[in-house]
C-alpha cells in the first residue's frame, strides 16, 4: 500500500531571518509612501459623513504649530468647509513663540478661526494639588489639560475634537492617554509620519512647519524624535516591517539598524497597547459594549 506523505508547513519564528526557499526571493525596500490625492479623498469623505452621522455641527482642533495638526485642520476644512472648524491655540509658559506663530499661519493659510486660551492656570493648579511632579507627569498633565479645554469647546460649539495623532505615534504609544489620545476621531491614525509630510506638501501647507523639527511642545527644546530615540525615516521603515509581519532581523538589515533596535520598537508596541482600546470590561451579558455590541454603526 502506498503511502501519502504531507509535508508539513514551516512555522517561522517571529525575529528570525525565513529559511531559504521559504519565502519569495523578492527585494525588500520597506519604501514608506502614500497617494496623496487618494488619502485626501478617502479622509475627507470619512470626516464629512462621520460629522453627518453624529449629528454634531462642526471640528474643534488644538493647533500647536507643528505638521500633524496642520494636515488634521486642513483636511476637516476641505471636508466640511472651513467655517465648521474651530482651533484653539493652547500654550502655556515653556511654548515658544516661533510654535504660536506657526499656528497663527497654518489657520490663515487654510482659512479657519482661531482662539488662544493658556492651559497654564490648569497646569499651575495641578503642580499644586500633586506636589513635585516629575518631568513625564506634568508633560501628560499638559496634554490632558489641552484636552479639557478642547472638549469643553467642543460642548459649547455641539461639535466633536478633531485628532492629530499619526500612525507612528499610535502604535508607539507615543502619546498621553487620555490626554492627546481623547478625541473623537483620528483623521491620521492610519499615515506614518512620512505619509503626513507628503500629504502635507500636496494640501499646499507652509514649508516651515512642514520642515521644522517635530515635537509636542511639552518643554523647551523637546522634539520627538529625541524621544523616540530614533529618525520617523527610519522608523516609519520599521513600523511598515512590523505591519507585513517580517522577521525582525530582515527589517533590521533592510533598515540598516541592529536587531536590538527592532526588538525595543515592538517591545514599546506591545506595552502601549492599553492605550489603543477602550477599557476593557468582563463579559457577562448576550452583548457586552466594545465586545460583540455592534450596533449602531457607522455605515461610511
Amino acid at each position: 500500500m502506498r503511502r501519502t506523505i504531507r509535508a508539513r508547513p514551516q512555522v517561522l519564528k517571529r525575529g528570525s531571518v525565513a529559511r531559504r526557499g521559504v519565502l519569495p526571493q523578492i527585494p525588500i525596500t520597506l519604501r514608506v509612501a502614500v497617494d496623496p490625492v487618494e488619502a485626501e479623498h478617502v479622509i475627507t469623505r470619512f470626516l464629512t459623513d462621520y460629522l453627518a452621522s453624529s449629528g454634531r455641527k462642526a471640528y474643534v482642533v488644538g493647533l500647536s504649530g507643528g505638521i500633524d495638526s496642520a494636515v488634521s485642520a486642513a483636511l476637516a476644512a476641505r471636508a466640511v468647509g472651513p467655517e465648521k472648524v474651530h482651533a484653539l491655540i493652547l500654550p502655556e509658559k515653556s511654548t515658544e513663540k516661533s510654535h504660536l506663530d506657526d499656528a497663527a499661519l497654518v489657520a490663515k493659510t487654510i482659512g479657519i478661526e482661531t482662539q488662544t486660551l493658556s492651559i497654564q492656570p490648569i497646569v499651575d493648579g495641578f503642580e499644586k494639588a500633586y506636589a513635585k511632579p516629575d518631568r513625564a507627569q506634568l508633560a501628560n498633565a499638559k496634554a490632558r489639560a489641552r484636552m479639557i479645554l478642547l472638549h469643553a469647546e467642543a460642548f459649547r460649539r455641539q461639535g466633536l475634537v478633531l485628532g492629530t495623532g499619526n500612525k507612528s505615534e499610535i502604535l508607539l504609544g507615543y502619546f498621553s492617554k487620555n490626554g492627546d489620545g481623547g478625541v473623537d476621531v483620528q483623521p491620521l491614525g492610519d499615515l506614518y509620519k512620512t505619509h503626513v509630510r507628503e500629504l502635507a506638501r500636496h494640501l499646499r501647507l507652509p514649508e516651515r512647519v512642514i520642515t521644522k523639527p517635530p515635537t509636542a511642545g511639552l518643554w523647551a527644546g523637546q522634539t520627538d524624535e529625541d524621544e523616540l530615540g530614533i529618525d520617523y525615516a527610519r522608523l516609519d521603515r520599521i513600523l511598515l516591517g512590523f505591519e507585513i509581519k517580517l522577521p525582525f532581523d530582515v527589517i533590521a538589515n533592510v533598515v540598516g539598524v541592529r536587531v536590538a533596535e527592532v526588538e525595543r520598537l515592538d517591545r514599546m508596541r506591545v506595552h502601549s497597547q492599553h492605550k489603543r482600546r477602550m477599557p476593557l470590561i468582563p463579559k457577562l451579558g448576550l452583548r457586552s459594549v466594545g465586545v460583540d455590541w455592534r450596533s449602531p454603526t457607522w455605515e461610511g
